[in-house]
């Protein structure tokens, strides 16, 4: 079993930035893509950013020169930083990650319980 725990979300005022920090533990052979979605209301989820194993990464076009994705494969965690905040950005963040367990040989999906990001003045 695997457990992604999420840390960091809050109310920030529009220009200003939050860190998201997600860290995966359990019976953990290898991760592959870990990564960022979030879901505002009456919206789909949508791809905020990942990073694969081996460093590339892929950001929404909503975000990108705005956000900024990093990984610690030592600390199985994943943080995501956040400048330039818009009102728009408001949504539940949630961690996602491929996860290979020790005695599996494919990866499964797992998910974190969500962050609520809320950008408001």
């Amino acid at each position: 079993q695997v457990q992604l725990v999420e840390s960091g979300g809050g109310l920030v005022q529009p220009g200003g930035s939050l860190r998201l920090s997600c860290t995966a533990s359990g019976s953990i052979l290898s991760i592959n893509a870990m990564g960022w979605y979030r879901q505002a209301p009456g919206k789909q989820r949508e791809l905020v950013a990942v990073v694969t194993g081996g460093g590339s990464t892929n950001y929404g076009d909503s975000v990108k020169g705005r956000f900024s994705i990093a990984r610690d494969n030592a600390k199985n965690t994943v943080t995501l930083q956040m400048n330039s905040l818009k009102p728009e950005d408001t949504a539940v963040y949630s961690c996602n990650a491929y996860v290979i367990t020790i005695g599996w040989s494919r990866p499964v999906n797992y998910w974190g319980q969500g962050t609520q990001v809320t950008v408001s003045s």
